[in-house]
């Protein structure tokens, strides 16, 4: 959301119903090594997600897809889904998402706040320290006008844990 890395020609709210934002893949690659995993958000079963739906351009579909698969499928713990997409301007419209594969070794189900300030405090991959990608993610869901109360707790609970 915050670093799509491909062109769009439009960004916008978009909400999905039956998944929810939730840090529950174990990440070997991007926030972590196998060794000492970190952890990313995958968009998991139940409830609903306010987020960004990016716009590309048709001549742009294809190539936008590979890079995010590329990105995103390092380990396949992805499934590519389908969606309706609930604009904020009202419209509803299809797209593709990330969501985790709930039968993958990395989906970390349901963690307590103290086994996800562990993992995300200890957490470094090729993409950077997982600190980082958790205070990011905030944000700019603080930007977009959202508070998601777990991710909240959890980056208040790493400024009092820093020197």
């Amino acid at each position: 959301m915050w670093r799509p890395g491909f062109d769009y020609v439009e960004r916008m709210g978009a909400t999905v119903n039956g998944y929810h934002r939730s840090l529950c893949i174990l990440s070997v690659h991007h926030r972590g090594t196998p060794e000492r995993p970190g952890l990313v958000l995958g968009l998991d079963r139940g409830g609903s997600c306010r987020g960004i739906a990016f716009r590309v351009t048709p001549e742009n579909t294809d190539k936008t897809l590979d890079y995010l698969r590329d990105r995103e499928q390092v380990t396949s713990v992805y499934r590519e889904t389908r969606h309706r997409l609930r604009l904020t301007d009202g419209r509803t419209v299809e797209g593709v998402a990330f969501t985790v594969d709930r039968m993958h070794a990395q989906y970390a189900r349901k963690l307590s706040h103290e086994a996800l300030l562990d993992r995300v405090r200890h957490g470094v991959g090729v993409s950077g320290n997982n600190p980082d990608y958790v205070r990011a993610t905030v944000a700019e869901l603080e930007n977009m006008g959202i508070r998601d109360h777990t991710l909240a707790r959890l980056v208040a609970s790493l400024e009092e844990a820093s020197p």
